[in-house]
């Protein structure tokens, strides 16, 4: 699969690379955060939000909104599903990674959406970027053989779990968690997903 640089120009359809915030405190206190054999994802950690920088990244790149930072870490080469939410989400790349990204454009009227039309991006470690809200992402994947540690950044409540179930537009078949819609994989099985992706699972090692 072919992997592009976040430097590359067709990057700005789908995020931008953040300067101007030090990220070097959350950076550093992902260290007590382990990287598994499986992929881990946390919406919110106490001593990630203590960090200085937490209340920089909420007033300026959410204008003074609620915010929570967690992270995802891990061991993943494949897709496996596509997710949105109605905001930007902001990802650190603790280690090198790759983030596997589509436009919502693209997705059709019965909400499917062909993998083919996705793209690979490599993060270097270090590197801060905004995932647009109009860009479908999920999980980091493996850059190199090399499991990930990034820190993922989004409205406060997000990627938490429901409590009501939303009826009154088609699109609610994808709410997944709160301000979270996701379209499954067919292969990757996950459970209570709207199977919607058509084409391969893709696999950052092929």
């Amino acid at each position: 699969m072919k992997i592009l640089s976040v430097n590359d120009p067709e990057f700005r359809k789908y995020g931008r690379v953040i300067e101007g915030i030090d990220f070097s405190n959350i950076i550093r206190e992902m260290g007590a955060f382990e990287a598994p054999d499986d992929v881990v994802y946390v919406p919110s950690v106490k001593e990630l939000e203590a960090c200085p920088e937490y209340k920089q990244i909420a007033e300026s790149l959410y204008g003074g909104m609620p915010i929570q930072i967690g992270y995802c870490n891990g061991n993943n080469v494949l897709l496996n599903a596509v997710e949105y939410h109605r905001d930007s989400e902001i990802n650190v790349a603790v280690t090198d990674l790759v983030m596997i990204w589509g436009s919502e454009a693209d997705v059709t009227e019965e909400y499917t959406y062909d993998t083919s039309k996705m793209v690979a991006f490599h993060l270097p470690a270090g590197t801060a970027v905004e995932c647009f809200a109009t860009t479908l992402h999920y999980a980091p994947c493996n850059y190199k053989g090399a499991k990930f540690k990034c820190v993922v950044v989004l409205p406060k409540g997000t990627n938490t779990d429901l409590d009501f179930k939303a009826d009154s537009t088609p699109e609610d078949k994808l709410l997944f968690a709160r301000n979270k819609w996701l379209i499954g994989h067919p292969d990757a099985k996950i459970d209570g997903a709207f199977n919607g992706l058509i084409g391969k699972n893709l696999n950052v090692d092929e």
